[in-house]
């Protein structure tokens, strides 16, 4: 892959690397691929409160309309898909920090490649661009209904929607949803290039060890 930022980077680099012993450029490695994992999982520890405050809504809205069915069934389908991807951002956050102390420095980081190899290239790759339309949809009517006074299936018979609101959800949806994709696709390509990154530290890595 095409990686200006990785060559400027070992372009500075190698002139520090050709001064240092092998403990030092060994150490100086290890730093570098330690900041770019850091990096890596900004996004999903940013997550994880995201993620604990729409759970909290769903507990107060719910709560505020038990009787409304329908209303219940869209904040649990919700829940159930906020809290897998909750789950999983400490799962690979907690993967990520923990650190095997009978591992070398180039296992530790083959490990870290792989899961996020797996992430990026594996089967379930395109996962969040499936998941993301269909949380936003669940959240956007759990907080229009919410807030309407009226029951689900209510909601979207009402003069008020039909009048006003159906088309201002249409355009918004449209624009936040097309926004939303776009953020999707340029996380994406700057951990692929984060992730060459990592592959490039481990072969130098594997040729100082």
């Amino acid at each position: 892959m095409e990686n200006n930022e990785l060559q400027k980077i070992w372009k500075s680099a190698d002139f520090e690397i050709n001064k240092k012993s092998k403990d030092e450029l060994n150490l100086l490695l290890t730093s570098k691929a330690k900041q770019t994992l850091k990096e890596l999982i900004i996004l999903d520890i940013i997550a994880i409160p995201i993620c604990v405050g729409v759970v909290v809504w769903l507990i107060i809205s719910s709560i505020n309309r038990i009787d409304d069915k329908l209303y219940l069934a869209n904040n649990i389908l919700l829940g159930i898909f906020i809290l897998i991807a909750l789950i999983y951002c400490i799962w690979f956050w907690a993967k990520f920090q923990r650190n095997k102390f009978n591992l070398s420095i180039k296992s530790w980081l083959a490990e870290r490649i792989n899961l996020q190899s797996i992430w990026l290239t594996g089967r379930f790759r395109k996962l969040e661009f499936y998941l993301f339309p269909l949380i936003y949809i669940l959240t956007n009517l759990s907080i229009h209904v919410y807030y309407t006074n009226l029951y689900f299936n209510d909601v979207f018979v009402s003069e008020k929607f039909l009048e006003e609101d159906m088309w201002g959800m249409i355009i918004f949806t449209i624009i936040l949803l097309a926004g939303g994709f776009y953020g999707l696709i340029k996380i994406r390509e700057y951990h692929m290039k984060k992730l060459e990154f990592l592959k490039d530290l481990y072969g130098r890595l594997h040729n100082v060890c």
